[in-house]
């Protein structure tokens, strides 16, 4: 089962953020709590900690969109055959 990567909400006024750059990219192993992306608000930048270890299989929203707290970012799979079945 994929591990999702969800747009936390880091303050109480926070709505939506942008996902400034993501520092893993498709494919690449991740383990919990290593940072995978910077996302912007209208107040700070804060580093997106990986919420499980595994294989950062599938990236849903790309770097320069913004979304609304709660939006799925992307996937995290437990091995290459999770990952490959979620790729496609």
């Amino acid at each position: 089962m994929a591990i999702e990567v969800i747009l936390p909400k880091w303050g109480l006024t926070m709505e939506e953020g942008m996902v400034a750059e993501w520092r893993k990219q498709e494919g690449d192993a991740v383990a919990e709590d290593e940072i995978v992306a910077d996302v912007e608000t209208d107040k700070i930048t804060n580093e997106l900690p990986a919420p499980g270890s595994g294989i950062l299989a599938k990236i849903l929203v790309p770097a320069g969109e913004t979304v609304e707290v709660g939006t799925v970012l992307a996937l995290i799979a437990a091995d290459e055959e999770e990952a490959a079945q979620l790729r496609q």
